[in-house]
């Protein structure tokens, strides 16, 4: 279901489209550059970036003023703090994380250095404080020449400078985008405001936790523009990613969602741990393959070591799948899970095959949805131990989840599913059908 589009109203009266999805935490995502956020839904790219991002939070994207959906008045760069006040102030946000990037990085500093007291967390994506630091390439200057002699050149020219030319259909999809976003001559105005912008002054100002991202081979603006950002924040740290493009949600899209979910997630120890449920709910359970033959392979201590570092990393999927992990299990017994989403408990379950190749691990997954029965810290009944079961069956890396969950997720989950016929479980009375999860379309 796409987002529902509404309004704020600046001080002045300019109106400002906006749209929130997810529920939790508010993370407001300032445009990087130019935005449509009607257009940016139909961008599949764009559109899987919004929703991994509001698998946990509540997430708030707007149109500047100028832009998109927003009042086409003429931009001026001493407003555009004004049209993130107007959007806090309808959504009645008290204290919210802020994420910025490209030209208008600038554009989230300035807001956070006036309002230290609601942005909790401030990242910054592929950005600097003074336009001076991209306008002094030779590429900026070129697509400033072409801006005034070829409108669609110059578009689709800047996208592939900023998002990368390997990226060929999702790239021309923005270009259009930003053809529709906003016409040439409010561009010229736009740029102009934009190279105005300057928060140089206002970092030693931005005093909570800060997180510059930043990919190496991004053309546009150098590594050492990053670092010199972070070095000037008092409570910043750099996250210098692989890749070349300037879109996040291209390229790597995992490595940047993990640094953000990593960076928010810090300090979630301290907070009240997720209710276990009563009743039912979708169970993951997830065991390292071979553990007894790669004990006597590696060793005990060995293998340990890296079942703890693993361990630790499902717990943080989990957490960032809206999820809760039982505690006092560890791989090698087992690690369960248990969601009230399907859609959310494969998601979990596919990260844990990356987590795992990473740490040199294999798994065995299985999922399940049934009653359960919550005893302290922990669950128990029948679903679980199907959950167990079907995880025993399963392949290394595979993730097979019984007909239950795949009736659930097969119009919501991103992945297909294919037939393994029926199994007999130990244990269990009658046969399960299950399924293998696939990338690809939903099936």
């Amino acid at each position: 279901m796409d987002p529902q589009i509404q309004y704020a109203t600046t001080s002045e009266g300019v109106n400002i489209a906006y749209w929130t999805l997810g529920e939790g935490p508010p993370l407001l995502h300032v445009p990087f550059m130019v935005s449509h956020i009607e257009m940016e839904w139909q961008i599949p790219e764009m559109r899987r970036w919004y929703e991994a991002l509001a698998q946990t939070r509540m997430l708030i994207r707007y149109d500047h003023r100028g832009f998109g959906l927003s009042d086409r008045s003429v931009p001026h760069s001493r407003a555009y703090s004004r049209d993130v006040e107007a959007v806090v102030g309808a959504l009645g946000l008290e204290r919210f994380d802020l994420l910025g990037g490209l030209a208008m990085g600038p554009v989230a500093m300035t807001y956070a250095a006036q309002h230290p007291d609601k942005v909790a967390h401030l990242l910054l994506w592929c950005t600097w404080a003074h336009a001076s630091d991209y306008l002094k390439s030779s590429q900026a200057q070129s697509l400033i020449a072409l801006r005034d002699k070829d409108w669609q050149t110059y578009t689709e020219t800047s996208a592939h400078l900023t998002f990368g030319w390997a990226e060929g259909e999702p790239v021309r999809r923005f270009a259009a985008l930003w053809r529709e976003s906003i016409t040439p001559d409010s561009q010229r105005r736009a740029t102009g405001g934009g190279d105005r912008l300057n928060a140089t002054s206002l970092l030693p100002q931005l005093t909570m936790p800060t997180l510059v991202l930043h990919r190496r081979e991004f053309s546009m603006i150098g590594v050492d523009v990053a670092k010199g950002l972070a070095s000037q924040i008092p409570q910043a740290r750099l996250a210098l990613l692989e890749g070349d493009s300037g879109a996040p949600f291209l390229g790597d899209t995992q490595a940047v969602l993990t640094a953000i979910d990593e960076f928010l997630g810090e300090g979630e120890e301290d907070k009240p741990k997720g209710e276990l449920p009563s009743g039912t709910a979708i169970i993951l359970f997830a065991d390292i393959v071979e553990s007894t033959a790669l004990t006597e392979e590696m060793g005990d201590t060995a293998v340990r070591e890296k079942a703890r570092e693993l361990d630790e990393a499902l717990r943080t999927i989990v957490r960032n799948t809206a999820g809760t992990p039982i505690e006092g299990k560890l791989l090698g017994d087992g690690v369960l899970s248990v969601f009230s989403s399907a859609k959310n408990a494969i998601d979990a379950a596919l990260r844990f095959g990356e987590a795992s190749e990473l740490v040199g691990l294999k798994l065995h997954l299985g999922i399940h949805a049934g009653d359960v029965i919550r005893e302290g810290d922990n669950v128990f009944g029948g679903a679980v131990n199907i959950a167990a079961r079907i995880s025993s069956e399963s392949e290394a890396g595979e993730v097979l989840v019984s007909q239950t969950v795949r009736d659930l997720a097969r119009t919501s989950a991103d992945v297909r599913f294919e037939d393994r016929g029926e199994r007999e479980l130990k244990g269990v009375g009658e046969p399960v059908r299950l399924y293998a999860v696939g990338a690809g379309e939903t099936g």
